[in-house]
């Protein structure tokens, strides 16, 4: 069954909270030295997901949707765009195609011109024109359930195929390794095999083979949650960090 529970708390409300409970984060944190054997970072990465799990109960896809297809066209615009930026132009597109038949109707310049904020609009419309085509084709209009499914609409990959699984049918077939779970799974030591942050395939595996599946969905929108509020790019406030003790990075001057 797909997900329908939207935020019962506001973003504020809940950030606000964060930054309270956060201060109870042990200031002694522990020194990672040596190479850490795959059990003790099993261990480790079991106690980062019940920690963001208390820290962010309800973190959900920053995403507004109301349908697999809503969630999947906003995914594919989300591309080198903020969320923020794809809430404010999905209104007005979903009210002009309120589903994949209309969709596949639709006049590749209006919808360039609707999309044209988010960037790179013209390969996006371009890709939302042709999976709403091969959803109307090949799935009776409706988006499909399966990562192999998927992976043949244009403009899908595994992330939009995690995003949407995950998300709306509820189905753990991946993680989705954005900036942000690129950026925490290398600073929290999550991840061994990537080259950097930007190594997305093997992030993903990575990842997989620590956290436990059924928690790969929620943790993922918790690990986005947080690297949004505390582990930001440029300045990560680790002194308010839940998760500062189980850190490798913590407190480094310039962490990966």
């Amino acid at each position: 069954m797909p997900r329908k529970s939207p935020l019962t708390k506001s973003s504020q409300s809940i950030a606000g909270n964060a930054r309270i409970r956060a201060t109870s984060a042990p200031t002694s944190p522990t020194r990672f030295k040596g190479r850490e054997s795959q059990q003790a970072r099993k261990a480790r990465a079991l106690e980062i997901v019940r920690r963001l799990k208390k820290e962010y109960p309800v973190a959900e896809c920053a995403l507004t949707h109301k349908s697999a297809l809503q969630l999947l066209v906003a995914t594919i615009l989300s591309a080198q765009c903020t969320d923020d930026r794809v809430n404010k132009v999905t209104p007005a597109l979903f009210a002009r195609f309120p589903d994949a038949a209309a969709f596949a109707r639709a006049d590749v310049a209006e919808l360039e011109k609707l999309v044209q904020s988010t960037g790179f609009f013209r390969n996006k419309a371009k890709n939302i024109l042709g999976a709403a085509k091969r959803i109307c084709e090949h799935f009776s209009g409706r988006v499909p359930d399966t990562m192999d499914e998927l992976l043949t609409l244009p403009g899908v990959a595994r992330k939009t195929a995690n995003v949407v699984l995950g998300t709306w049918f509820d189905k753990n077939e991946g993680m989705v390794v954005d900036t942000h779970i690129g950026r925490l799974a290398h600073r929290l030591g999550l991840t061994w095999r990537s080259r950097d942050d930007k190594d997305a395939v093997k992030i993903e595996r990575d990842l997989m083979e620590v956290l436990p599946r059924e928690d790969w969905t929620d943790v993922g929108h918790a690990l986005i949650w947080h690297g949004r509020r505390v582990c930001t790019a440029r300045k990560p406030a680790c002194d308010k960090c839940v998760l500062a003790d189980v850190c490798p990075s913590v407190f480094r001057e310039n962490p990966k």
